[in-house]
């Protein structure tokens, strides 16, 4: 991946951020985006002591004009693109019968659309560089999971899109990635929505018992350096697909029973 030019939206933490950091220590050219001006900062600054040319690009991907800009100030810098990681992303909790409608487009509006506006722009360039392109999904976009209708919505539709994506492109060599990285440490949990649309502010589950950030990366960049078609990461995870080809209805019960143990969990 030396030389190459990567673009991370949702880079200013968590799995963009170390995505970042691995690809600019392999000698990639790193574009990255996020909403936060200043952890972008932070992170642009971290991304520079590796030697790796890099810039940032403050951007909410939810717009369309903004996803235009991202490539645009890429193309300007970097003058090609040669992957694109579609990572931004927010989560939700909460039943469905007490969410409000906004909170669920809200995901899809970044989930969802995000990733469809910033690969509308980035496909022309990637596919004359033969690249890819990649989505950070969940095991929620391969199993609906209870009090997460938004999120496992938004990722459902990611993979299909992306899916479909690859497809149209069989004969122009374009590399598509689905990775679903399982439960990973990171802030996406503290600011995730609830029913009424304002952060949870804290995560219901043990951050430090899960898989690193830094720990995805890699897996994730060997997995674009290998051309791989789909990415899951943690035996939990490989688990679930598994069970839900063979026996969705007793799975149901299990992820319902183990969501219902989350401290604060909307399930009584």
């Amino acid at each position: 991946m030396k030389g190459k030019t990567v673009i991370i939206t949702g880079a200013s933490s968590g799995i963009g951020k170390a995505c970042a950091l691995f690809f600019a220590s392999r000698g990639s050219n790193v574009v990255i985006t996020g909403r936060n001006e200043a952890n972008l900062s932070d992170t642009l600054k971290e991304i520079q002591k590796t030697g790796a040319k890099a810039i940032a690009v403050k951007a909410d991907v939810s717009i369309l004009s903004d996803a235009q800009k991202i490539i645009d100030e890429t193309l300007r810098e970097f003058n090609g693109i040669d992957v694109l990681i579609n990572n931004a992303g927010i989560s939700m909790r909460g039943l469905f019968a007490d969410t409000n409608l906004d909170v669920l487009h809200q995901l899809m509006n970044t989930n969802f659309w995000g990733t469809v506006y910033c690969t509308h722009f980035a496909l022309p360039h990637i596919l004359k560089n033969k690249g890819s392109v990649v989505g950070i999904s969940s095991i929620a976009g391969k199993k609906g999971l209870p009090g997460r209708t938004g999120y496992s919505a938004s990722k459902f539709a990611m993979e299909g899109f992306l899916e479909t994506l690859r497809t149209e492109n069989l004969k122009k060599d374009l590399h598509v990635l689905v990775a679903c990285p399982g439960f990973t440490a990171s802030a996406i949990r503290n600011a995730a929505l609830g029913p009424d649309g304002k952060p949870q502010s804290e995560s219901p589950r043990d951050e430090q018992k899960m898989m690193s950030a830094e720990t995805v990366a890699e897996h994730i960049y060997k997995a674009v350096v290998n051309r791989k078609r789909d990415l899951v990461l943690t035996s939990n995870g490989k688990l679930t697909i598994f069970l839900n080809k063979f026996i969705p209805g007793w799975l149901d019960k299990l992820v319902y029973d183990h969501m219902a143990k989350e401290p604060g969990s909307p399930f009584k």
